[in-house]
């Protein structure tokens, strides 16, 4: 089959590599109908490369048709549609029974102390092949897949995989309430997400970032934008009374511009040999902080701060005083995608498509050039703000 493969720092390639098999009992085989480029897909085209190896499959964002099933999967059938969690998960564990499916104890890669296995992301995360490829292989099958009993079309669906859960818990977790103002930094896809999910719910919305695309796109949905700069957060206490926002999401995450020195020591770490940087990540890696800084620094005293933009470091300098003196509250994690589905299909199935699930992607394309996209999306060239595939 054709999948998408990691290479080396910004360099990955559509190559042939062998179809999945059936591995245990409760696997399904997808042919992938549409896959999606994520954002935190650029960590590896960019950042994690010492826990990636030459001709990993990469891609968490799929749905598709079963072709193939193991015996106990009793709930699927060969001809079904699926979108598939970007993380793997059980369902019956401590963890999967509170909700906490990113932390299942059955998935947890405890090789290196990280949580459950995701779909194309790293050693870290159990080197699992993903879903930028024509087939996919799906563990824990009887579980995880979501069957869509729809024929409406793939783009309604394929972001319950992950952007509308992850947009969704982060909304969730700042605890917003009608009346309150919801600061969303990064208007990136599941900024923009976010801001979608809670104009839905009657929120206001204030949005920042520099690229003049996002800014556009989401101030035709009601957001009111504020482009970053040096009084970004003075523009947000002017319009909230002077107090800063009542929550915050940071949507931008481990390499938000404006860290130099950050993005200095993340760019040497990569080009090490993976002998030395992965050692040095574990330990001693920093994060850009400078998305999460200005989240603190507008957030409101006693307002909650929810991180949905992805953090890796393991030596990151934190303003714990502001944090402790303006009484915040932050909130993190990787969506728990099963959590949230009973709550977002509705919207995705229903008339008007509240959410624009439709028209959210910006380019639309076959795998074949996904090099390309991935270049074009890391430089923010395009207008590209969701990419999505048709392997």
């Amino acid at each position: 089959m054709k999948a998408l493969t990691w290479q080396g720092r910004r360099d990955v390639r559509v190559e042939d590599v062998p179809d999945p098999a059936i591995e245990q009992d409760n696997d399904v085989i997808i042919e992938v109908t549409t896959t999606g480029l994520c954002g935190s897909d650029l960590h590896l085209y960019e950042t994690l490369g010492p826990f990636l190896h030459p001709g990993d499959v990469l891609g968490h964002e799929a749905m598709g048709v079963v072709v193939e099933k193991g015996p106990a999967v009793p709930d699927l059938a060969v001809g079904d549609r699926v979108v598939v969690p970007f993380q793997i998960s059980c369902g019956s564990c401590f963890m999967c029974d509170r909700g906490l499916h990113t932390q299942c104890e059955t998935t947890q890669v405890t090789e290196h102390g990280m949580g459950a296995q995701l779909f194309g992301y790293t050693d870290l995360y159990g080197s699992v092949p993903g879903g930028q490829a024509q087939f996919l292989r799906v563990p824990h099958a009887d579980f995880g897949p979501l069957k869509i009993e729809s024929d409406l079309p793939d783009e309604r669906f394929v972001y319950l995989s992950d952007v509308v859960p992850t947009a969704w818990q982060s909304v969730e977790y700042t605890g917003v309430q009608l009346g309150e103002t919801l600061l969303v930094v990064g208007l990136g896809p599941i900024g923009e997400m976010a801001a979608r999910i809670a104009l839905h719910r009657g929120i206001r919305v204030l949005g920042i970032d520099l690229v003049g695309a996002r800014l556009r796109r989401s101030a035709l949905l009601g957001v009111e934008t504020i482009e970053l700069g040096p009084h970004s957060s003075d523009q947000v206490r002017d319009l909230t009374a002077g107090r800063g926002a009542d929550a915050v999401i940071d949507a931008v995450g481990m390499e938000a511009h404006g860290s130099p020195f950050a993005e200095a020591a993340q760019r040497v770490a990569g080009m090490l040999p993976d002998a030395l940087a992965q050692p040095l990540m574990k330990n001693a890696s920093v994060d850009r902080l400078s998305a999460l800084r200005l989240a603190i620094d507008a957030a409101r005293r006693g307002a909650t701060i929810s991180l949905a933009g992805v953090y890796a470091g393991a030596a990151d300098t934190l303003p714990m005083q502001t944090i402790f003196d303006k009484q915040l509250t932050i909130r993190t994690g990787q969506a728990n995608v099963r959590r949230w589905l009973d709550d977002a299909l509705p919207l995705a199935l229903a008339d008007g498509d509240p959410l624009g699930l439709e028209t959210f992607a910006t380019h639309r394309l076959p795998l074949a050039q996904a090099p390309e996209a991935y270049a074009t999306f890391q430089a923010k060239d395009d207008d590209a703000i969701k990419v999505v595939f048709t392997p």
